[in-house]
């Protein structure tokens, strides 16, 4: 590959002062000293004041790049970002691991990336290298937002799978004589599926101090399902009514139970629509290649002799 040295050497002079910007950026303004006493002595330990050698090897080397390109994806990005992604990791059950800070540091660093090997695949060659930079760049800036919002409605489909059941228990459990906190508390311990931890949350909430249409409007936010807001939203109406909870609990289920039927049907249906161009594409070509292949070639032999 024969690079132009001048392209060569000035793509090597940005990515210079790109790190250099980058370390001067991270280490100005942080106190040091006797102030970084007094400032650990007001303020309980970090990660970052913690000595290097006592962290994991993915902390000493990647959390401090994270760090540092956090700040360049805030500034890319719109105004209230930080809300946005705290609002899909609700979404996506808060993954183990996962923090607004994080997904900023990676979608910087996913821009840096982008760039360098969009310029890369140019070659460094002007204008190619910033036009292929650009797309590389914007396209691993934006893959963390996808990846995530995956996540969120791949976790919403469970939670509309698992939600008819955890309805059914806290029905029973409700007409058994329990009370309703009680029934939150089988069903966030014996189902299974992510509704079970939403449960769990809305108990939590409701035991430090959150009133029981405050822990369900919360719900009703980090879960987007039609039904589960239709649910909460004649919940909270029972609560502030002073409605029986049990009847409004049976009713809720009978509906639950018809939307998830009504969902079967609708997929059953699209089955005939989603399989009609796979088998256009790929099973007919192969069907007339078998059956009409053999009298296709002994007719051109007939013909052609």
């Amino acid at each position: 590959m024969n690079l132009n040295p001048v392209y060569l050497a000035a793509g090597l002079l940005a990515v210079g002062v790109l790190i250099a910007v980058l370390s001067v950026g991270s280490s100005g303004g942080e106190p040091r000293g006797v102030a970084k006493s007094l400032l650990l002595i007001d303020q309980s330990v970090d990660r970052r004041e913690v000595v290097t050698t006592e962290l994991a090897a993915k902390d000493r080397l990647v959390a401090p790049i994270l760090e540092r390109t956090k700040g360049l994806a805030r500034a890319l990005s719109p105004g209230g970002a930080d809300d946005r992604y705290t609002k899909l990791l609700d979404q996506a059950g808060n993954p183990a691991g996962w923090t607004v800070e994080r997904i900023l540091g990676l979608k910087g660093a996913a821009l840096i990336l982008g760039i360098v090997i969009g310029a890369f695949y140019a070659k460094f060659q002007l204008p190619n290298a910033l036009l292929y930079g650009v797309i590389g760049g914007s396209v691993l800036f934006f893959l963390p937002d996808l990846l995530l919002k995956n996540v969120a409605l791949r976790r919403q489909e469970e939670t509309s799978k698992s939600l008819a059941d955890a309805l059914d228990m806290l029905s029973v459990c409700v007409e058994a004589g329990q009370g309703f906190d009680a029934a939150l508390l089988q069903v966030a311990r014996n189902v299974d599926g992510p509704i079970s931890g939403e449960f769990a949350r809305v108990l939590s909430e409701i035991q430090i101090g959150k009133s029981r249409g405050e822990a369900f409007s919360s719900m009703g936010d980090r879960v987007t399902l039609p039904e589960v807001k239709n649910f909460i939203t004649a919940l909270v109406q029972a609560d502030r009514l002073g409605l029986p909870i049990a009847g409004v609990l049976r009713e809720q289920t009978v509906n639950m139970r018809l939307v998830r039927r009504q969902k079967a049907e609708e997929k059953a249906q699209k089955v005939t629509i989603k399989i009609l161009f796979p088998l256009m594409f790929c099973i007919l070509p192969a069907l007339f290649i078998v059956i009409i292949g053999p009298g296709g070639i002994r007719m051109m032999q007939a013909f052609g002799g």
